[in-house]
């Protein structure tokens, strides 16, 4: 039976129906950022409160609410959590053989310095993750090579979360560039080029902003050549790869440059003095193993202070250098196409067609579709899983330590598991309840301020669903709507909807669970949400006022009506 999405259930105003729709997400907040409450518990909680929100204040019928809120935890178990357990594993899998300890003697070798360690890490090669793989990869790998090399869980987890909102709108190759021009029927070179005009300026700034957090701007004036070769070499491709290739390359191509600068910049330059986290103590080698052997079990580590030979170093990098391979094979088109004749789709029963969303968050009445897709072989996960088996020849795991590895990462990862799978289900019962259209209709109600708003509705859309590309999906054709009626360039909300959304992706639940999983920080994601929630507030506000600007001061930089 169809049922008919209502956007202002409470006596026809849009401004109080909103309200009771973002009570969920004023709990969740609290729970978790004022209360404390454990990631799973606090998002149990939540999703109660939002089925009974959406029962009681949108009409929606109690079979479609728990239907919505199944469909949105199995989506979240697979592909989300089968992602962050087989990234998890691969570093297992290092740390257990000792070949991470190489790694990080490596890393110590180009620099001891935590913070130019956080920008080739957590900046450079976490954003070519995200363009390579996205869904979590770049913080569940990035996340636990960080503890692994002796930062604190809440740092690794924190800078990581903060570090991957550059990447974020091209992730997976352009994908939620693509998915919003699919929706919209909108040019995607067009949208990549206004998102290649707002973000640069964030991806210039963010290296600057990471290393603050870290050390202050005494710290950031010491290693301010890096910061700025980081962000500059990084901020300049992505400007010339979304306006003039399309949005699939931006990520991968702006983080090998950056990474290589950075890299020959260490060649004629170096620190004045090297700066180590307060917990170190002048003993961060030592900090390092006993942060991943907390972590993880008993590590097989080599001493710290051992010389490793050349072949030792690329040894222990090869599952890194695996892990990049694969991911970008996994995403070529001929071989996409062969995974996906083992994918199977199902439709959700008592959601798939059986829910109308209609103007003006749909230009005409739509039925939405709730199809699961079960791509075995297509999955990110799966090329992961994949790198994770090969790295078990690589390292001379034996079978038995293998499987082992493989069941401690699955009982390390079980509340993590839990909490991703309730808050994407939360995301898509807001999704197909409407609750998540009366928001973005009482933000479109802004008139002359919307271009202002506009990011906010993306930010909201992340925050919800955990994803910029599903953000896309849920705002693009209001954000369109929303602009021709308003005679604004609809490139520019479009746009701004997704570079909005990038800044969320940091608080978003889906992230901090992924974050906290990586980093051992299971039962404290409060203290990773208020880590990250001031700097995403921060960075939302930067891109709403580039996206008024470009309304009405620059229009000329932005291209289409």
């Amino acid at each position: 039976m169809t049922w008919t999405q209502g956007y202002a259930p409470v006596g026809g105003s849009i401004w109080l129906s909103a309200l009771f729709a973002v009570v969920p997400i004023l709990y969740f907040l609290w729970a978790l950022g004022m209360k404390g409450m454990k990631g799973h518990v606090a998002a149990l909680t939540t999703v109660v409160l939002a089925i009974l929100d959406a029962i009681a204040i949108f009409h929606f019928p109690v079979g479609k609410a728990v239907s919505s809120t199944l469909y949105g935890m199995v989506t979240g178990l697979w592909p989300i959590g089968w992602i962050v357990v087989t990234s998890v594993l691969v570093y297992n899998i290092t740390v257990k053989t000792g070949h991470f300890d190489v790694i990080r003697q490596s890393i110590s070798g180009l620099t001891d310095d935590r913070r130019i360690q956080m920008l080739l890490i957590a900046f450079c090669f976490g954003a070519f993750l995200e363009g390579a793989a996205g869904f979590g990869a770049p913080v569940a790998i990035a996340g636990a090579m960080l503890v692994g090399l002796g930062f604190s869980p809440l740092y690794a987890a924190g800078l990581c979360l903060i570090a991957d909102t550059a990447p974020v709108a091209f992730g997976g190759l352009g994908i939620p560039v693509t998915a919003m021009a699919g929706v919209t029927h909108a040019n995607p070179l067009l949208l990549s080029q206004v998102i290649g005009r707002q973000l640069p300026l964030l991806s210039l700034f963010l290296p600057f902003l990471l290393v603050i957090i870290m050390s202050g701007w005494k710290g950031l004036k010491e290693v301010f050549p890096a910061a700025l070769t980081a962000g500059a070499s990084f901020a300049i491709v992505q400007f010339l790869t979304s306006n003039y290739l399309g949005p699939q390359l931006p990520d991968v191509l702006s983080a090998i440059v950056s990474l290589l600068s950075l890299v020959i910049l260490l060649k004629f330059w170096k620190p004045k003095t090297t700066f180590r986290f307060a917990h170190e103590a002048g003993q961060a080698e030592a900090a390092a193993s006993v942060a991943a052997h907390d972590l993880h079990g008993k590590a097989n580590a080599k001493g710290s202070t051992a010389k490793h030979t050349a072949g030792e170093v690329f040894q222990a990098w090869l599952p890194y250098i695996v892990l990049t391979i694969v991911l970008i094979i996994w995403t070529l088109p001929g071989v996409k196409k062969e995974l996906a004749n083992f994918t199977h789709v199902f439709h959700f029963p008592g959601l798939d067609n059986e829910i109308l969303k209609v103007a003006p968050i749909a230009a005409k009445p739509t039925k939405m579709p709730a199809l699961y897709t079960f791509d075995i072989f297509a999955a990110t996960g799966t090329a992961i899983f994949l790198t994770a088996v090969i790295t078990k020849f690589i390292t001379g795991m034996s079978t038995k330590d293998f499987f082992k590895t493989i069941g401690e990462t699955l009982n390390q990862l079980k509340y993590p598991l839990l909490t991703i799978a309730l808050v994407v289900g939360y995301g898509q019962l807001t999704n197909y309840s409407g609750m998540s259209g009366t928001m973005a209709l009482a933000l479109a109600k802004t008139g002359f301020l919307f271009p202002f708003f506009a990011p906010l509705l993306g930010w909201i859309g992340v925050f919800l669903t955990g994803s910029d590309t599903s953000s896309n999906l849920l705002f693009g054709n209001l954000q369109q709507l929303t602009a021709q009626q308003l005679h604004i360039n609809q490139y520019l909300t479009m746009g701004a909807n997704s570079s909005g959304g990038v800044v969320g992706k940091m608080i978003s639940p889906q992230s901090i669970a992924v974050g906290a999983s990586a980093t051992g920080l299971v039962g404290k994601e409060g203290q990773l949400y208020r880590f990250t929630l001031k700097y995403s507030i921060l960075l939302l506000a930067v891109i709403a006022v580039i996206t008024f600007l470009q309304a009405y001061v620059v229009p000329g930089m932005i291209p289409g009506k």
